[in-house]
């Protein structure tokens, strides 16, 4: 099963996210926008940063009534954006209207389900009145995406192997919470993994954004990222469905 690598382009401002870009060129295909950058510049930066090269990952995790979200994926289509996410806990609803407002404006766009975000644990979910721990709710949400329609989920790379035991083979995984072996991390992610055992385990794609932006020669850390989890990928094989 491929595995792609996707850069979290989490920078202050786009003065800095400038020469990362340049030096990157070619040594990778998929740039991560986030909020943060999006509220400061907005859709011309989406096209400014599609006009380099790169395939644009718009993580915006769009979470409202049914009506609002997909009409903000209708507003969103005609940027040149590859994949979009939305938040799963908005529920069945709001998914299927949000997937309805994808096919009908923008038919190749992969709109992907946040399930658990990366940064919560169960402690975290129970703070906020979830009694299940974080694995399971991972698991009703992402069933509940794919009863939607959706195509994608984004979670933990911990949960990999128990989505593709329970999801469709054609559900793509993205996951953030990839460390390099050997990296201190120092940040607000508590479910990681590496890049080798993400790619094992199954994902799709993974996220990579401060090892990579911090290091004295990014295209380098990219290529190595790349080249480990192309390594490690595993092999495609029929999965429950």
């Amino acid at each position: 099963m491929a595995c792609d690598l996707i850069l979290a382009l989490d920078v202050p401002t786009r003065e800095a996210a400038a020469p990362l870009l340049r030096q990157l060129r070619g040594s990778l295909r998929w740039v991560k926008i986030g909020l943060q950058m999006f509220t400061a510049y907005g859709p011309d930066y989406v096209r400014a940063v599609a006009d380099e090269g790169y395939s644009i990952f718009l993580d915006l995790k769009l979470h409202d009534i049914p009506n609002t979200v997909a009409k903000a994926v209708e507003s969103l289509a005609p940027l040149p954006i590859g994949m979009l996410t939305i938040h799963t806990s908005g529920g069945r609803e709001m998914m299927t209207a949000a997937r309805q407002a994808q096919e009908q404006s923008n038919p190749r766009l992969l709109l992907l389900g946040v399930t658990v975000l990366t940064s919560m644990d169960t402690a975290a979910l129970h703070d906020t009145g979830v009694t299940s721990a974080a694995d399971a709710q991972v698991s009703r949400l992402a069933n509940l995406a794919a009863a939607s329609g959706l195509r994608g989920l984004v979670c933990s790379p911990l949960e990999v192997p128990m989505l593709r035991s329970q999801l469709p083979a054609k559900i793509q995984l993205v996951t953030p919470g990839i460390r390099p072996a050997g990296d201190a991390g120092g940040d607000d992610q508590k479910r990681v993994m590496t890049p080798a055992e993400a790619a094992r385990a199954g994902s799709s794609y993974i996220v990579v954004g401060r090892p990579i932006l911090k290091a004295k020669d990014p295209a380098a850390v990219a290529r190595a990222i790349l080249a480990e989890i192309t390594q490690n990928a595993e092999p495609s094989r029929p999965l429950s469905v």
